[in-house]
C-alpha cells in the first residue's frame, strides 16, 4: 500500500489499523499519521495521538489535564456499560480511578506488590522457563516444529501469574483461555458480539477470583493474593472484595497477553538480528537493553483502551481538542518517533545500554508500560520473565529458526499471536543475507525474482533477510540468480551455502559507485515491474 496516496481518505484511524495491511505491518501507516494527522479525529469523535511528546505529555497530564470517566458518565463513551460486566470491572480498576481514589487504591496494592516480591519469583521464574525449554527441546533435536507461541510465550505468564496468585496452574489455564475475548470486548469498536463474549469470559474470572479471596482468608500463603487479603496492624485501611477482584482481573488482564506477545516479539527479534544476539550473552545490563528495545520496537498494546476525558479545551499541534473529548494515544507510533529515537525502525539495543529501565541513552523515554500515575503495575513483572526467558533460549538453541510464518491475531488493538512455528536450523541447511540498494532496486522494470513477503528488508543498511531462516535450495538458486542478472547491479548474495571463500568474494564484491547509482535513477520505469528482493 502507498500509504502517502491512499490515506488521505481515510477518517478512522481505529478502522485502518484493523485492515489487513495493517495487522500485516502497522508501521507505514503510523508513520503516515504521526506525520500528516497527528491529533487525529476518528469518526466516533475519539482523538488519537501518534507523536512521543504528545503521548507523553498526555501520559504526564493525567489527573490535571485528563481524567477518566466518573461512574455516572461511563456509559457515554462505552454505551453497554450499564449492562456490560467486562465494563464495570474495567470501571474499577486502578486505569480508570483519578486521584485521590487511584492514590488510595494504588497505595493499597503497592505496599504488597513489591519490587522485592517480583524479584524473589525470580527463581521460580527460571524453573519455569528452564521446565518449558526441556519440554520442547526432545520435538525439536528430533527436527520436529513446535509452536513456540502456544508451548512457551503464553505458557509462561501463566504460570507465572499461577505462582504469583497462589492458584493451581491447571486453574490458571483455563481462567486464561479467555482473556483475549475480554480484551477485544474492551476495544473503542467492540462489536455487540465481542462484548457479550468478553462478559461471559469476565464473569468466569469473576468468580473464580472471588471464591480464590475467601480461600486466602482461611488458609494464607506467601502470595500476593494472600498479602493483599492478610491484615496490616499498621494500616487501618483495605480492599474490599470487590476492589481486589477488580484489581486482580485487571492485573491478569494487563500482564498476560501482552507479556506473551513481547516474548513472541523478543524471539522474532533474536532470529531476524542475528547480529544482536551478543546482548543476550553478556551482563544483565546488556539483557536489560534487548528487553527494552524489543518493548520499544513492538508494543504489545497499540494503542490506549483506557478513556482519558480532556478537562478543557487542549490544543496540540494547531488542533484543538474540545473539552470532555475522549482522547487515546497511539503508544507503538510514540515508540518509533524519529523525534525521539533516531532511526527509529533499526532494532539497536544499544539506545538502553547502561541506563535506567525505560529510559534511551538520548533520556528518551519507551512508552509501552505508560507514564505518571498510571504507569503500569506490572511492568517490573514483565520485564523479569523477559529477561529470565531469553537468555536462557539462546543458550538452549542457538541454531533456533522459523519454520514457517507465524500468524497473528487480526487485532487493531493488541499486536499478539496465534501461532509462531519453530524448528531447529540443521547443520548444512543454508541461511541467507542479500543484500539491495534500496535506490536501485526495480528501476529497470527487468527483475526476475519478485517475491514479496520472503525478505525483510533493512533499510538502514541495505540488507535483506528470509522471514524464514532455513531457506529451501530452490529459493537460495532463485536468489543468487537474479543476482547475477541484475543489470543495474542491486542484488547481492552475500551469505549462502557456499564455501567460504566463495562468500568472502561476494561480502567483498563491491556495491556500484554512487555516481553510478544515481545515474541509473534517471532509468526508473514507472510502468515496469517494480520487482523486488
Amino acid at each position: 500500500m502507498d500509504v502517502q496516496e491512499t490515506t488521505a481518505a481515510y477518517r478512522d484511524a481505529f478502522a485502518e489499523l484493523a485492515s489487513p495491511a495493517c495487522i500485516h505491518d502497522p508501521y507505514p501507516f503510523m508513520r503516515w499519521l504521526r506525520e500528516h494527522d497527528p491529533v487525529h479525529r476518528a469518526a466516533s469523535g475519539l482523538y488519537l495521538l501518534s507523536r512521543h511528546a504528545d503521548i507523553y505529555w498526555a501520559f504526564k497530564a493525567t489527573g490535571d489535564a485528563f481524567r477518566g470517566p466518573g461512574p455516572g458518565e461511563l456509559a457515554r463513551y462505552f454505551p453497554c456499560a450499564a449492562t456490560s460486566l467486562s465494563l464495570n470491572l474495567l470501571a474499577s480498576t486502578l486505569a480508570m480511578k483519578d486521584p485521590p481514589t487511584h492514590t488510595r487504591l494504588r497505595r493499597l496494592i503497592s505496599r504488597d506488590f513489591t519490587m522485592r516480591q517480583i524479584d524473589n519469583l525470580r527463581p521460580s521464574i527460571a524453573r519455569i522457563v528452564a521446565a518449558r525449554l526441556d519440554g520442547m527441546a526432545p520435538v525439536l533435536e528430533r527436527g520436529e516444529t513446535v509452536d513456540l507461541h502456544r508451548e512457551f510465550a503464553l505458557a509462561l505468564p501463566m504460570l507465572v501469574f499461577a505462582e504469583l496468585f497462589g492458584m493451581p496452574q491447571d486453574d490458571m489455564f483455563g481462567l486464561t483461555a479467555g482473556i483475549g475475548a475480554i480484551l477485544e470486548g474492551l476495544s473503542p469498536h467492540a462489536s455487540d458480539p465481542q462484548l457479550a463474549a468478553a462478559d461471559a469470559a469476565s464473569a468466569r474470572v469473576q468468580a473464580y477470583f472471588g471464591d480464590l479471596v475467601q480461600r486466602k482468608r482461611i488458609d494464607a500463603r506467601h502470595d500476593i493474593v494472600s498479602m493483599l487479603v492478610g491484615a496490616h496492624d499498621d494500616d487501618a485501611d483495605t480492599l474490599s472484595d470487590a476492589e481486589l477482584i477488580g484489581m486482580l482481573w485487571g492485573m491478569l488482564l494487563g500482564g498476560f497477553t501482552t507479556t506473551a506477545a513481547t516474548i513472541d516479539h523478543a524471539v522474532l527479534a533474536m532470529l531476524a538480528y542475528p547480529e544482536q544476539r551478543h546482548w543476550l550473552q553478556g551482563d544483565a545490563a546488556g539483557v536489560k537493553a534487548f528487553v527494552e528495545e524489543v518493548l520499544r520496537c513492538d508494543a504489545p498494546a497499540m494503542f490506549s483502551s483506557i478513556p482519558r476525558i480532556a478537562q478543557r479545551d487542549i490544543e496540540l499541534g494547531g488542533v484543538v481538542i474540545p473539552k470532555n473529548a475522549d482522547v487515546r494515544v497511539l503508544i507503538a507510533a510514540g515508540n518509533r518517533d524519529p523525534d525521539a529515537f533516531a532511526d527509529p525502525d533499526r532494532f539497536d539495543p544499544a539506545r538502553f545500554y547502561g541506563t535506567s529501565p525505560g529510559i534511551s541513552t538520548d533520556g528518551k523515554i519507551m512508552l509501552s508500560f505508560g507514564h505518571g500515575i498510571h504507569f503500569c503495575l506490572g511492568a517490573q513483572l514483565a520485564r523479569v520473565q523477559l529477561a529470565e526467558s531469553l537468555p536462557r533460549i539462546q543458550a538452549r538453541f542457538p541454531a533456533l529458526a522459523l519454520a514457517e510464518q507465524p500468524t497473528r491475531e487480526p487485532s487493531a488493538f493488541l499486536r499478539t499471536f496465534r501461532a509462531l512455528p519453530v524448528r531447529l536450523h540443521a547443520q548444512g541447511e543454508a541461511g541467507m543475507r542479500v543484500v539491495v540498494d534500496p535506490d536501485l532496486c526495480g528501476t529497470t522494470g527487468q527483475c526476475v525474482l519478485t517475491l514479496p513477503g520472503t525478505f525483510r528488508q533493512r533499510e538502514t543498511d541495505g540488507v535483506a533477510e528470509t522471514l524464514v531462516a532455513t531457506v529451501p535450495q530452490a529459493l537460495h538458486t532463485a536468489v543468487r540468480l537474479a543476482a547475477s542478472q541484475c543489470p543495474v547491479e542491486a542484488i547481492r548474495v552475500i551469505d549462502s551455502n557456499t564455501g567460504d571463500d566463495e562468500r568472502a568474494r561476494a561480502d567483498h564484491a563491491p556495491f556500484p559507485t554512487k555516481a553510478k547509482r544515481h545515474a541509473s535513477k534517471e532509468q526508473r520505469n514507472p510502468g515496469g515491474n517494480n520487482g523486488t528482493v
